[in-house]
């Protein structure tokens, strides 16, 4: 999978050393404590796939600029605030197969951390003088903390619809990738018709994105970094389950049920509500519904000049469609 983010970052290899370079400046402190976390989450070697995508929406558009950078920076920023939020929400141990913030730390340092990177966002995008850009960014802030909420109470209810699980992750994952497309693409100045193809982009490359993490939630791999069963454990009923659990007989997906509504999820459950999403096609199901995301956007960028950028897009495709972790 490597050789796919080299071909993909290699068109804006210079605008990632600026992004490295301005994260590490805006997140300058004094604070010990708040230091520790910094290097904490920020030294896990990422993959900038959110970043690469504001620079190729950028490039794709025109030239990437200071601004570029500036989104890029603000957008990853109050991702990264969101997640530490949601860990503390979930109550999560683990992020990404390393222990979490408020694993290492405790609640309260992983919240008012979250804030400093939120507010360092929204300083960072002040910056970019456009409030075309502001708005994306703080539209976003509003539909991740809606996406929170919405999850929460889908579990909490154990509600099971596909329509409504994409209404979730519309509001996190692919709400998270559309502004990152489409503040990429403002940051040049693009068209309003480039925007929306940007937006578009994005907004199906967190689909996929998030359908692929669904996914692995099916598989035991350490390689993953996230276990079996973790979002079952959270409550979280995602498009493998739905769709076993609604084109199954009732009398097979009746224990399911049960256990899902008891929230009764112990390791022999666990294993069972995994056995049943692979017996009754969910894996399967999810894996053509991306497999349908990706082909739509292969075609909305059909009229994208050939060339070295829509080759990065190309090959960003493949890579959410088949990478292992």
């Amino acid at each position: 999978m490597d050789e796919f983010l080299l071909l993909i970052k290699k068109p804006i290899e210079n605008e990632l050393k600026n992004f490295d370079e301005i994260i590490s400046e805006t997140l300058k402190s004094n604070n010990v404590l708040l230091n520790d976390v910094i290097d904490f989450v920020f030294n896990k070697n990422g993959k900038r796939i959110r970043p690469m995508l504001t620079y190729l929406s950028a490039k794709f558009c025109g030239e990437p600029n200071k601004k570029t950078t500036e989104v890029a920076v603000s957008l990853e920023l109050l991702h990264t605030a969101s997640l530490l939020h949601d860990d503390v929400v979930d109550d999560s141990m683990k992020r990404r197969g390393q222990s979490s913030i408020n694993a290492v730390f405790d609640n309260k340092v992983a919240v008012l951390a979250g804030d400093f990177f939120l507010a360092s966002s929204l300083t960072l995008a002040t910056e970019t003088d456009n409030l075309q850009i502001l708005r994306i960014i703080s539209y976003l802030g509003r539909d991740l903390s809606n996406g929170e909420i919405n999850q929460l109470n889908v579990s909490k209810q154990n509600i099971i619809d596909e329509n409504i699980y994409f209404d979730v992750i519309r509001q996190k994952t692919a709400a998270l990738f559309a502004a990152c497309a489409t503040a990429g693409a403002a940051s040049v100045n693009a068209s309003d018709e480039k925007m929306e193809l940007m937006r578009k982009t994005g907004e199906n490359i967190g689909i996929i994105f998030q359908i692929k993490d669904d996914i692995f939630d099916y598989f035991d791999d350490k390689n993953i970094g996230k276990p079996t069963g973790n979002d079952i454990r959270e409550g979280k009923v995602t498009l493998p389950l739905i769709y076993a659990v609604r084109n199954s007989k009732e009398s097979d997906n009746k224990e399911i049920i049960t256990i899902i509504s008891h929230k009764d999820f112990s390791e022999e459950n666990i294993r069972k509500i995994v056995n049943f999403a692979k017996e009754n096609g969910g894996v399967d199901y999810a894996e053509k519904v991306m497999e349908d995301y990706r082909r739509k956007t292969f075609d909305l960028l059909s009229d994208m000049p050939e060339g070295e950028i829509k080759n990065s897009f190309v090959y960003l495709l493949e890579y959410l469609v088949k990478r292992d972790k």
